[in-house]
């Protein structure tokens, strides 16, 4: 560690931030206690996560900054964030894959309109909507409700200086504004009317129509009516397109969380008298694998830059004091934040849930269906550990067992950044007693080395091979590699839980940027070797605990083992099986299935005489 402790350091609240030698920001955090907060970096280094480590050998320099309250500290400390990018820091990315609902009340008689295109002041955005056949349906029975113009700012002119509406004013779907049929003033009641529906308003919007329709058939207007009636009846079905997700009406916002490797994504659904209104989605970088109430707290800010803040908040993970304090700042009213266990919020909850593992699932078929985003992460990755190219076919290593027993080590394959499942193999550990997962990681590289030198066309050579475990797996594969003189092998180690590589000849970890593709593809691959160990040991295990338990017993040799398995599917269907069942079967002496089923239950000695 480096950079020693400064001294002064204010009990206060505010922000810090890590530079490196060059005066770049790396890191900015925040503190209800600057004090407590920046002692627990300056501690012994192996009481810090290897992560930190890594963050704390590249600093060279810390500062701080005093402020008023953690709020303001939240707040400061997502402008530093935005400011300075730093690296180890949590990563926002806006998901801007789905539409909103513009109003550009720049002008005097707005336009609604669907945009994907980044926010801009003086436009009314709602949403953003996941669905765009049911939004594009929802536009077209809203504009039957309260009719507004549709047509270019040229077409409006035109219409303007000739002083006739076109044809949509004739069948009802435009309210003529170009010449001079409508108001200023009507026309913004008619554009408020769309807002009061997309923020979830639509009871009073039920009942002006429904007034228009009464008072119009009094005057004995009957057009006037229909046309309100119709009105009523398209408001009704726009409304249908919303997802219901509360019966009681309630306003409230779900925030929600999913976790993958290194990511996460939070979701907020805008629930307006019991219907989801809108849905932001925010893809998020775990830099220093910071927990669920972690990320709801970074991304707070992010999902809430207007006053729209609802009066209750419910969230799919505890959330911190301070969460609560800036919404209602922002809101300029108390604003309550809660988890919940139960009932109809907790089903909102596991909707939102639901969609932001999709939108992680989504993220991840894009960046592994995208050459271009493929070859960028090969091409940083051959960066970062400094190989000579980018590695085209990439193997990884792990080790599975249970307390040293049933020890399986497995090999994926990734080429061209993609998995090759047709090469992966799988190996029983046969020399290595006990728990030693460098000697398993050894037999094992060692008789894979050996495949592929023997001209096994199912072991292509490999342009990088991956261990997880950390230096002691690669110091012992070095060795191996050398004693083979086996030559252009290129190895690196991936430290357990932590994305930090170990290169050979260096202690010091390769440490790769977060939220980079390079590093998106080597949490992809070990994850994919630790599943496919996983699946092996727990199949190779299984088979040893019911060849253990069935072992032992007189006459039940292998071939009828194997049988009866057959027969009843598993070992606890065996074990459920009645005696007289057991002795049904044709195949298996009666003397044989009696013992069996003492075995099983713990009766009589097995091997002994059978109690009849």
């Amino acid at each position: 560690m480096s950079l020693a402790r400064p001294a002064g350091i204010p009990r206060a609240s505010g922000c810090y931030l890590f530079r490196d030698a060059r005066g770049t920001v790396i890191y900015v955090g925040k503190a209800r206690s600057l004090a407590s907060r920046l002692g627990s970096y300056f501690q012994r280094r192996d009481g810090l996560t290897p992560k930190t480590q890594a963050l704390m050998d590249e600093a060279s320099a810390v500062e701080w900054i005093v402020t008023p309250s953690e709020v303001d500290a939240l707040i400061l400390e997502n402008e530093l964030i935005k400011q300075n990018q730093p690296r180890y820091n949590l990563m926002l990315k806006d998901d801007k894959s789905y539409p909103w609902v513009a109003l550009d009340l720049r002008s005097a008689f707005p336009v609604p309109s669907l945009t994907r295109a980044a926010h801009v002041r003086g436009v009314r955005y709602f949403g953003p909507f996941a669905d765009v056949g049911s939004l594009r349906r929802t536009l077209d029975e809203l504009a039957q409700a309260f009719p507004l113009r549709t047509c270019t700012r040229h077409k409006f002119q035109y219409h303007e200086r000739l002083g006739r509406p076109c044809l949509l004013f004739d069948i009802g779907r435009c309210p003529g504004p170009c010449a001079g049929r409508i108001d200023e003033a009507a026309y913004a009641e008619r554009v408020e009317a769309w807002a009061s529906f997309f923020e979830g308003r639509v009871a009073p919007l039920r009942a002006r129509l429904s007034a228009q329709m009464r008072a119009a058939a009094q005057a004995q207007d009957y057009e006037a009516a229909a046309r309100s009636r119709d009105g009523l009846a398209a408001l009704e079905r726009a409304a249908q397109q919303q997802s219901v997700v509360l019966d009681d009406h309630s306003d409230l916002d779900v925030l929600a969380v999913a976790l993958a490797t290194g990511r996460a994504a939070v979701v907020r659904f805008a629930v307006r008298a019991g219907r989801i209104v809108g849905r932001r989605v925010w893809l998020v970088e775990r830099a220093l694998d910071e927990s669920p109430t972690e990320v709801i707290e970074a991304a707070v800010p992010h999902l809430y830059t207007a006053a729209d803040v609802p009066g209750e908040v419910v969230v799919s993970e505890p959330a911190s004091e301070v969460v609560a304090a800036f919404l209602t700042g922002r809101r300029g009213r108390a604003v309550r934040v809660r988890e919940v266990q139960r009932g109809r919020r907790r089903r909102a909850v596991e909707m939102a849930q639901a969609d932001a593992r999709a939108v992680l699932a989504r993220d991840d078929l894009r960046r592994e269906h995208d050459h271009r985003v493929r070859t960028s992460a090969l091409e940083g990755l051959g960066r970062a550990l400094g190989l000579a190219a980018p590695p085209f076919r990439i193997e990884c290593f792990d080790m599975s067992h249970l307390q040293g027993t049933s020890y399986v080590g497995s090999m994926v394959v990734f080429e061209d950044g993609l998995p090759l499942k047709s090469a992966y193999r799988r190996f029983d550990v046969r020399e290595v007693a006990g728990n030693d997962d460098v000697g398993a990681m050894t037999e094992v590289l060692g008789r894979r080395l050996a495949r592929g030198e023997s001209g096994d066309r199912r072991f292509a050579p490999a342009d990088l091979i991956l261990l997880d475990g950390g230096l002691g797996q690669l110091h012992a594969i070095e060795d191996l590699v050398r004693s083979r003189g086996t030559p252009g092998v290129e190895l690196a180690a991936l430290a357990k839980r932590e994305e930090l590589l170990y290169r050979p000849g260096s202690s010091l970890p390769v440490v790769l940027a977060g939220g980079s593709e390079e590093l998106y593809l080597v949490q992809r691959i070990r994850d994919e070797a630790h599943r496919f160990a996983i699946t092996f040991h727990r199949s190779t295990r299984g088979r040893a605990m019911v060849a253990s338990a069935l072992d032992g017993v007189a006459g039940l040799g292998p071939a009828r083992r194997e049988r009866l398995l057959a027969a009843y599917g598993s070992l606890d269907r065996v074990r459920a099986a009645t005696r007289e069942e057991l002795s049904a079967l044709g195949w298996l002496p009666r003397s044989v299935a009696v013992t069996l089923y003492d075995h099983l239950h713990g009766r009589g000695a097995v091997g002994g005489r059978v109690d009849e």
